[in-house]
């Protein structure tokens, strides 16, 4: 009987954290399983790969130049989640339509058996039509925001209606405080428009969380195969492979765990707000003060500050209130740049997660059991919050209610230190409802672990996969 040939399957991210690292961990996947994997990347993208993910026979990176000098970038600075300001992210994003061309030379000179494009590049459409390849998309997102932009285009929100807003027709009773911008709605929706021409979506996510009711509303309102198979950080097993995971923590995995052994239970507030939300000091002032006021011990992600070294501690005060980091140098830990977010969920200390609601540090919370509180900012966030609190109640609300279309630049609405201490007491204080949240978060937690197990969910929709691939091909060849 002849040996059947693995697969041979390319991956185009799109540059930026919260995108790559997902992708770049469902590549993986594929690879552990003996298929032929290549990620096609930007060089600085390569090296953070390279360095992020474990060597394997079957994973390979190839890499096109990245046009910095043609949009008036400085070299090496090849990622939206590398830039803090408006100027620099369009500049990234200008450069990322100029990939096409050589992406489309290599994969034309040496075709793969199928692609799994990011939808942020659609023009892989055309590529894989021409080559008469199969297709299937990745956006990052859970199939649940993906069922809240679906009903939002068939029962739009009218023009003179007031909040909160109710999605029709979904499972479950789902109210939004504010309308989603009206530019980030039609880019969102043509882009979609495309990603369902696709032979199926990825999702980095396990069927339970989505849950069965919303995978049956996906399927049967597109037409439209999602295949899940995460929760992709889980598939990094050792202390090693979950720091390393995404660019270089500023802060030595040893140094922050030892702090939080030093931590009881569920006692630590973890706040992050991912790598593309960039908070205003008047913002970050009130966070710091609500946390002091809460008594809780945290640890806080803080972007990093573009500029000159010595202008550090001029920035510092602004943001912090006076003496604010003498007073709690026990009690709190302030990281300055990326953090190994991974370790951070997992420890038995952390007892909740100020997120703004990007997936990836959603399902990274879930997969650790953790309850959130919640802070959307941009992009598909807000439905997100929705499933957190309102569909899987495993989480609770800051209350934010302005939709920007970016995570830069000038916010309208500063969230008060009050309402932030509210809700974070209202997880920290261990009264019945925050044990309640917790019981909740720790269950789904549990279902994650076993979803990418052996005969779990999230393994036996890979196995198929494979098999619907190798089906595809097969019908190419008979042809």
């Amino acid at each position: 009987m002849e040996e059947e040939q693995p697969l041979k399957i390319y991956f185009i991210p799109f540059l930026a954290a919260g995108h790559m690292i997902p992708h770049c961990d469902i590549a993986r996947l594929f690879a552990s399983r003996g298929h032929h994997v290549t990620i096609i990347t930007t060089p600085a993208n390569s090296q953070i790969i390279r360095n992020s993910i474990p060597h394997h026979p079957n994973f390979a990176v190839h890499t096109v130049h990245f046009p910095s000098q043609e949009v008036g970038l400085p070299d090496g600075l090849e990622s939206l989640s590398t830039v803090t300001d408006m100027v620099n992210l369009y500049k990234v994003y200008q450069a990322t339509t100029m990939l096409r061309d050589p992406i489309e030379d290599f994969v034309g000179n040496h075709p793969p058996d199928c692609i799994v494009g990011d939808f942020m590049f659609p023009w892989v459409d055309d590529l894989a039509n021409k080559l008469r390849i199969p297709r299937f998309a990745f956006n990052g997102f859970c199939l649940f925001s993906l069922c809240a932009i679906e009903s939002l285009k068939a029962h739009p929100i009218p023009l003179d209606a007031s909040p909160p807003f109710l999605l029709h027709g979904l499972p479950h009773p789902v109210t939004l405080k504010t309308a989603p911008p009206t530019n980030i709605k039609e880019v969102l929706d043509a882009m979609i428009e495309i990603e369902l021409r696709s032979n199926g979506l990825i999702v980095n996510n396990f069927a339970e969380l989505d849950g069965e009711e919303y995978i049956q509303y996906y399927e049967r309102t597109t037409g439209h195969k999602a295949w899940h198979l995460g929760p992709a950080c889980l598939l990094h097993r050792t202390v090693e492979e979950k720091a390393q995971r995404g660019q270089k923590s500023v802060l030595s995995a040893h140094k922050c765990m030892s702090w939080l052994d030093s931590k009881k239970q569920n006692s630590v507030v973890y706040i992050c707000f991912g790598s593309l939300c960039c908070f205003p000091d008047n913002q970050l002032y009130e966070i710091a003060c609500a946390v002091e006021a809460s008594g809780c011990e945290f640890v806080w992600v803080v972007p990093e500050k573009k500029g000159k070294e010595n202008e550090e501690e001029e920035e510092k005060q602004k943001w912090l209130p006076k003496g604010f980091e003498e007073r709690n140098s026990k009690k709190g830990m302030i990281i300055r740049g990326w953090a190994p977010q991974v370790l951070i969920l997992e420890h038995p200390a952390v007892g909740a997660f100020v997120t703004h609601c990007g997936w990836n540090s959603t399902v990274e919370a879930v997969s650790a059991g953790v309850p959130m509180i919640t802070w959307p900012v941009h992009g598909e966030q807000f439905y997100n919050e929705k499933l957190i609190t309102e569909v899987r109640g495993i989480g609770v609300e800051v209350g934010v209610d302005e939709w920007k279309s970016t995570g830069y630049g000038v916010r309208e609405k500063v969230v008060g230190r009050g309402r932030i201490e509210v809700a974070i007491r209202r997880l920290m204080d261990g009264a019945n409802e925050a044990q309640e949240i917790r019981g909740r978060a720790q269950e789904l937690g549990k279902k994650a672990r076993a979803s990418v197990q052996e005969s779990g969910s999230s393994f036996n929709n890979f196995t198929a996969l494979i098999n619907e691939l190798k089906r595809l091909r097969d019908c190419k060849h008979v042809d």
